[in-house]
């Protein structure tokens, strides 16, 4: 991530335990955290059983694989704060709540797993939350999708899910969790 060091451009900068930046020259420190991001795993049920909703992915990494909703939580936000945003920013969707609802009693959290967002050359440590919700008679036709990012959203019946399709290796973790419990 860094060549030379940023407060006294020094060569001599490490990187050590694969979380913290040294300088010998000038003492200066940086801690590589992770970031966080969430999924949201929205089940649709319908007379003829659940179904999941997926987007495909539009950017790298994983253009063109399948993937959650959801995101990386920005500076500020609670993880439900950054998951409610995602969910309005990717699909112009968020599930109804009334007033005065806890959002931890609307999405169920699940799933958490690390994972490697490689992009740009750079490899950003992250930890993701992974929730389920219920959307009752939600149809394609109610979202409105971020088309920058998100080519097109597909609902898959649990039996119709292939981990080989999707993006992320903690998601593929998340949803045999998923399978495995069926929590939404």
């Amino acid at each position: 991530m860094f060549k030379y060091c940023p407060a006294c451009a020094s060569e001599k900068i490490s990187f050590e335990e694969g979380k913290v930046f040294r300088c010998p020259g000038c003492g200066f420190v940086y801690y590589h955290n992770i970031a966080c991001a969430t999924g949201c795993l929205i089940s649709v049920p319908s007379p003829d059983g659940e179904k999941l909703l997926f987007t495909v992915r539009g950017n790298e990494p994983g253009k063109g694989l399948l993937d959650m909703p959801g995101g990386f939580v920005d500076a500020g936000e609670g993880v439900l704060e950054g998951l409610c945003r995602e969910l309005k920013e990717e699909l112009g969707w968020m599930p109804p709540v009334r007033p005065g609802a806890i959002l931890a009693d609307v999405f169920k959290l699940y799933a958490s797993f690390p994972n490697i967002y490689s992009y740009k050359g750079i490899d950003y440590n992250t930890c993701d939350l992974f929730f389920s919700v219920s959307a009752p008679g939600l149809k394609p036709e109610d979202l409105q999708l971020e088309k920058d990012e998100i080519t097109e959203v597909r609902f898959l019946k649990p039996e119709e899910i292939n981990l080989d399709l999707f993006a992320f290796e903690s998601i593929k973790r998340a949803l045999k969790v998923y399978l495995a419990k069926g929590t939404a």
